[in-house]
């Protein structure tokens, strides 16, 4: 009878315990991150999300998820999500978001990253947002050896493989090419003078030289003075004859 009544005094703060770990451990367990490809700078690298829903009432609409350094928006592409769903870049993450799942439902989702940077652990700070407006922030990070009561989602990365490097950014050698080109334009306009418009070739050929562009005006002087100078010793000539001739 006596020890029925230890075993029993004993049992109730054990549930206790056992409760409290539970509810800790589920608290943990909000929002999740994992990858099968969880290396520093792992290539086309997929992470695997889900966000428990936490309402009965509600269900999430949308998840916004802040990206750690080393990560672009525009290097993140959706894999898999929740019907009707879609992936829109933000200016520090992305966001998915669609129809509104059942109360309870988690929001499971994949996304395939570029490249992961070269990091030991990655963390993906995350608002859950509910369809009766309410939101989840899951954006703690652990403090000293107190484990936070909403932990931001977090993936452990083990060491780059041998040889691995970072990639060059997206659209680097689009943007090369374009700045080359540029270049090039530029240099041949500064060579080559633009051609002249028809318009003006043709009244350059239609409009005469001006007397002194060409010599004709001159050639024209010279002549009527070569003329004169005949003409006038003609005169003479003749004048000299007349003088020399008897009168009857």
């Amino acid at each position: 009878m006596q020890r029925s009544r230890v075993l029993r005094r004993s049992a109730v703060p054990a549930l206790a315990l056992g409760l409290l770990l539970g509810a800790a451990g589920t608290a943990a367990a909000h929002v999740e991150v994992e990858s099968a490809t969880a290396r520093a700078l792992a290539v086309d690298a997929r992470l695997a999300f889900s966000a428990e829903g936490e309402s009965s009432t509600a269900g999430i609409s949308d998840v916004k998820v802040v990206l750690p350094a080393g990560i672009a928006p525009a290097d993140v592409t959706l894999v898999e999500a929740p019907a009707g769903w879609s992936l829109t870049p933000t200016a520090d993450g992305y966001a998915v978001a669609g129809p509104a799942l059942a109360p309870g439902a988690a929001a499971d989702w994949t996304v395939e990253v570029r490249q992961l940077p070269d990091a030991t652990s990655l963390v993906f700070k995350t608002l859950v947002d509910y369809s009766d407006g309410h939101t989840d922030r899951w954006i703690e990070l652990p403090q000293g050896d107190t484990e936070p009561q909403h932990p931001a989602p977090t993936l452990a990365l083990s060491a780059a493989a041998p040889g691995a490097t970072p990639l060059a950014a997206a659209g680097a050698s689009a943007s090369a090419s374009a700045s080359a080109s540029a270049s090039v334009s530029a240099s041949a306009s500064v060579a080559v003078p633009a051609p002249a418009s028809a318009a003006a070739t043709l009244s350059a050929v239609a409009d005469p030289p001006k007397d002194g562009e060409d010599g004709t005006g001159t050639t024209a002087v010279v002549l009527g003075t070569i003329a004169g100078v005949a003409v006038l010793a003609a005169l003479v000539v003749l004048v000299l004859r007349r003088r020399k001739t008897p009168s009857a």
